[in-house]
C-alpha cells in the first residue's frame, strides 16, 4: 500500500487510498481543508496542526495517518 502525503512543513498527513472507505468524516469535520472534487484534495493550510491531528484521529478506516 503506498500513502500519498501532504505537508504543512510542521506535520505530514498519510492517505492511504485503499483503506479509504469514504464515509465522509474527514469532509464534514474541515471542509475547508478535504474536498474530494479538488486536486490535491487535502489543503493542510486551511487548518492548524491541532485541528488536523485531532481530525486524523477519526478517521474510521485508518486511510489518515499522521507522520
Amino acid at each position: 500500500m503506498e500513502a500519498k502525503e501532504y505537508t504543512n512543513g510542521d506535520i505530514t498527513i498519510l492517505w492511504k487510498a485503499e483503506k479509504c472507505i469514504h464515509s465522509g468524516v474527514c469532509v464534514k469535520t474541515l471542509p475547508k481543508v478535504y474536498n474530494p472534487k479538488a486536486r490535491p484534495w487535502i489543503k493542510m493550510e486551511n487548518a492548524t496542526s491541532e485541528e488536523l491531528i485531532d481530525q486524523v484521529a477519526k478517521c474510521p478506516s485508518g486511510a489518515l495517518s499522521v507522520k
